[in-house]
């Protein structure tokens, strides 16, 4: 999994380990990664890599069944973002933000699909979208682009890689109530005022909600659901 440190991630990983399953969490900082499989126990290991790197992750995928046997789960949760006018955005700024956000789920989804289809594994792939799809936000072009695609590509593996066993689903969370959102909104009354009147249910989600979806969508629970992108956002997509 990556991008499993903290927020949003941290809770997918921590629902995965509580449910017994060997979880691997992956990012560019090694501290972080450290302190919280470590919280998270035995069943939680932390690897570093900077998926930005996209020559390392054919590699990095080979190491991690090379130590662990193989992966039965992916779940594609790590991304950025930046706040800039539309005109202010060079295409520098564009490239960084689709490699990591875009580029690099495609790569590791490719070296991981490689692994299942070679050992017959009915897998499951998670990919993490963002409400920013879904509807226009300002100021976010490169990441409205980069979340819209993965939609769009968990459509495409869904159709190419289920006759295999192997199921891509996605969740798109809304407002989340994560440490970073929560010190954003309550710098911002005015958007965290907009935000909940237009979320039917008048709140901002909790991490271990979206993580439900994401374990709900990768167990056999779900096992007749793919190309699926689910929304974990109190109704706030269908708002008035």
């Amino acid at each position: 999994m990556t991008g499993g440190s903290s927020g949003i991630g941290y809770a997918i990983a921590q629902r995965f380990v509580n449910e017994g399953y060997q979880t691997i969490i992956c990012g560019r900082n090694l501290n972080k990664l450290n302190d919280a499989a470590d919280t998270l126990g035995d069943g939680c290991t932390g690897i570093q890599i900077n998926l930005g790197d996209l020559e390392r992750i054919p590699e990095f995928v080979q190491s991690i069944v090379a130590k662990f046997g193989g992966i039965h789960i992916l779940v594609n949760n790590a991304g950025i973002n930046e706040k800039k006018d539309f005109v202010q955005v060079s295409d520098e700024d564009f490239e960084h933000i689709v490699r990591i956000n875009q580029s690099s789920i495609f790569s590791l989804s490719r070296e991981v699909v490689k692994i299942m289809l070679e050992r017959e594994y009915a897998g499951s792939i998670i990919n993490i979208s963002s409400m920013a799809s879904q509807y226009g936000i300002p100021k976010v072009i490169a990441y409205t682009a980069s979340k819209s695609a993965i939609e769009g590509m968990t459509r495409a593996m869904a159709v190419e890689l289920s006759p295999s066993g192997i199921r891509v689903n996605c969740v798109a969370p809304g407002f989340i109530e994560t440490p970073m959102s929560s010190k954003a909104l309550s710098n911002d009354p005015d958007r965290k005022t907009k935000v909940l009147s237009r979320t039917p249910m008048a709140r901002l989600g909790k991490p271990f909600e979206v993580a439900n979806a994401v374990y709900f969508l990768a167990s056999e629970q779900a096992s007749f659901i793919t190309g699926e992108v689910l929304k974990v956002d109190g109704g706030n997509s269908i708002g008035f």
